[in-house]
């Protein structure tokens, strides 16, 4: 399963680990049960176990995949991330994260936005709106000329024979970037819940619409459930 995201970007499903049985059984083993099918009675337990936020049987349900996006998007991901350890209930426990490197790799792809946002007048870390029609054509005249700038600078560099690794400094945050990401049933679901709502970076946004497709696919009656008590979604 791959998604395209924004103009170059995607979300590309590699594999997964468990299935809607899983944090159920997981939770059962207190009890020496396991269950070989998914039943009504199997739901209900995973509602409760969702409701009542008894959330470690759910991080034995993983997935892979393979994001790629402009590196200012991973940069808000990845605090997603950061911080992981094994002694607590944090969703930030469960990741594996893996990037691709300008020092090996030189970037050759960068985002282009279809629409330029206004600076909202009372949250001053986000948007509202967008710019006029006018300003729409001289943004977009100004960053694609920048753009043009950058990469004949950095391609200079590079045909010069400068290290990739000293190159990479011109190079702005829209370029992008590929990594993989290995996470918890409960970390996915945690990042789906602070991006895919509306304070948040719109493109950060559409990524995490993205994931939850996906989490869709792979584990549905637990996603769904997830998605009722959390996301206000029936």
């Amino acid at each position: 399963m791959k998604i395209d995201v924004l103009d170059k970007g995607h979300i590309e499903l590699v594999d997964t680990l468990g299935d809607d049985l899983t944090p159920v059984n997981a939770a059962r083993v207190s009890f020496g049960g396991r269950s070989d099918e998914f039943t009504t009675k199997d739901k209900r337990l995973s509602k409760f176990l969702i409701k009542h936020k008894h959330f470690s049987p759910f991080r034995h349900q993983h997935i892979m995949v393979i994001v790629k996006a402009p590196e200012f998007v991973l940069r808000q991901w990845y605090k997603h991330v950061v911080g992981i350890e094994t002694t607590s209930s944090s969703v930030t426990k469960d990741h594996a994260w893996n990037e691709i490197s300008g020092r090996y790799i030189p970037v050759q792809e960068y985002y282009h936005p279809e629409v330029w946002r206004r600076q909202s007048e009372d949250n001053k870390q986000a948007s509202e709106g967008v710019l006029d029609d006018l300003q729409q054509k001289r943004m977009t005249s100004i960053y694609n000329e920048y753009m043009r700038q950058v990469e004949m600078t950095y391609d200079r560099m590079i045909d010069a024979g400068m290290a990739k690794e000293q190159a990479r400094i011109v190079l702005p945050l829209s370029q992008y970037t590929l990594v993989w990401w290995t996470a918890s049933f409960q970390s996915v679901m945690n990042f789906i819940e602070l991006r895919d709502e509306p304070t948040a970076q719109w493109e950060i946004q559409e990524y995490a619409k993205a994931m939850k497709k996906i989490m869709f696919e792979s584990f549905p009656e637990t996603t769904k459930l997830w998605s009722e008590i959390y996301l206000n979604e029936d």
